[in-house]
C-alpha cells in the first residue's frame, strides 16, 4: 500500500510516517520506480504497535529496541535469552507504571469535568 493509504488507515499524518521511516522505526518495505514508499500489512501492524507505545512515553530509540525484541516473545526456536527476557520485563513494567499514571490522570480529569455540574 502507498503511504497515503497507511496514513488513512492509522489516522497518522504523512509527515509522521515519513519521520518514522527516516529514523528507521518504520522503514518502507519497498519503493516504486518513482521513489514512492510502499508498505505491507506487516508494516501496518508494526505501525499500530508504535502507536500503542507512543502514549506510554517511550522514546524512539526505546520503541526501536522493543520492536527488535518483541519477536522473541513468539519465537518458536526456544530463544529465551535471559538478557532479552529481562529487557522486555523492564519495558513491560514501565508501560504498566505509565498506564497506571494515565488512569490516575483520567480520574482527575473526570473529577474536574464533574465539578462543572450537570
Amino acid at each position: 500500500m502507498h503511504i497515503g493509504e497507511l496514513a488513512e488507515r492509522t489516522g497518522l499524518s504523512l509527515r509522521t510516517i515519513r519521520h518514522y521511516d527516516d529514523v528507521g522505526l518504520l522503514p518502507a518495505t519497498a519503493r516504486t520506480e518513482g521513489g514512492f514508499r510502499l508498505y505491507t500489512e506487516a508494516d501496518h501492524e508494526r505501525l499500530l504497535t508504535i502507536m500503542a507505545m507512543k502514549p506510554l512515553g517511550f522514546s524512539l530509540e526505546e520503541m526501536a529496541e522493543m520492536l527488535s525484541l518483541l519477536p522473541a516473545l513468539t519465537d518458536n526456536l526456544g530463544n529465551d535469552c535471559a538478557a532479552t527476557t529481562e529487557r522486555l520485563e523492564f519495558f513491560r513494567n514501565r508501560a504498566t507504571h505509565q498506564r497506571e499514571k494515565m488512569i490516575r490522570n483520567l480520574a482527575a480529569a473526570d473529577q474536574f469535568i464533574a465539578s462543572f455540574g450537570g
